[in-house]
């Protein structure tokens, strides 16, 4: 509870002192998200991106800015994500500033993310395993 009151202290300090915040005062758990959800993306994409000559993805970004090999870069984004994986778990297991029903809508669309993009991405060329996800989902759903 004390550390959640800090938070809002926080945030209203922000507020009348009209400061914007930096993504790094971001709680650990919506920077994992993002992670897990830009870099599934990425390393489910690019491949497609390029046939199509898209911008740049976050796999020749990180290529270039760190003149590595395009295998060293999945390697990484691999690692990075478990780690998100893990900030996640630890956050929605101990208390934090972040009130459980957003840590909770944040490991829901992390989860919806890796459904999504753990075989491929289903986001842009839909098939038949994201057709039956969505029907259970929203129409065979028990409730």
């Amino acid at each position: 509870m004390k550390n959640q009151v800090r938070a809002y202290f926080g945030e209203a300090k922000w507020f009348h002192g009209r400061q914007i915040p930096t993504m790094e005062d971001d709680p650990k758990i919506i920077t994992a998200s993002f992670v897990i959800a830009r870099f599934m993306d990425d390393m489910t994409s690019h491949k497609f991106e390029q046939k199509r000559r898209h911008v740049a993805s976050g796999i020749e970004c990180y290529m270039k800015q760190y003149a590595i090999s395009e295998e060293q870069v999945y390697t990484e984004f691999h690692n990075q994500i478990m780690n998100a994986w893990m900030d996640i778990n630890q956050e929605c297991l101990k208390p934090t500033v972040v009130p459980m029903p957003l840590r909770h809508h944040v490991l829901n669309l992390s989860q919806v993310m890796d459904v999504i993009y753990q075989e491929g991405d289903d986001y842009t060329h839909v098939g038949k395993v994201m057709k039956n996800n969505i029907g259970s989902l929203l129409i065979d759903s028990i409730v």
